[in-house]
């Protein structure tokens, strides 16, 4: 029978420099930064941040600063309004997003105006008649 030794797994990060890197990012220090002091690359830096549990993706925005919506979430829309089948839907996805939320806000714009002349109904039919 033959023995396994285990080799001991080189240590990446000390503890030192996670207990540095963790206090310069929570400090505000870019990771580039981090990761150039530490001789390590960015992404081997965020790989430590986030198992460290204090790393945060940054969040995408558009141009306007606005969470973005994909085509398909447009199409999906549109199809839930028109009860659309699922190959009508998919077909939509196809189209310009620009047209699609044209049509997306148009739709919902007319819906909000369904809404208000329903409430303006109930008000005169809950009014007493003369």
């Amino acid at each position: 029978m033959t023995a396994t030794t285990k080799t001991a797994k080189a240590v990446n990060y000390t503890p030192e420099q996670t207990e540095q890197a963790k206090a310069d990012y929570l400090a505000g220090v870019s990771v580039e930064t981090i990761a150039t002091a530490l001789g390590k690359t960015a992404r081997s830096v965020i790989a430590k941040l986030s198992k460290e549990g204090v790393y945060k993706a940054k969040v995408y925005v558009s141009k306007t600063g606005e969470k973005p919506v994909k085509k398909d979430e447009h199409a999906d829309t549109i199809g839930a309004i028109l009860s659309l089948s699922d190959g009508e839907t998919d077909s939509l996805a196809k189209a310009n997003k620009t047209a699609l939320v044209k049509i997306v806000a148009f739709m919902r714009q007319g819906q909000n105006q369904i809404e208000l002349l329903q409430a303006e109904l109930a008000e005169l039919k809950a009014q007493p008649a003369e």
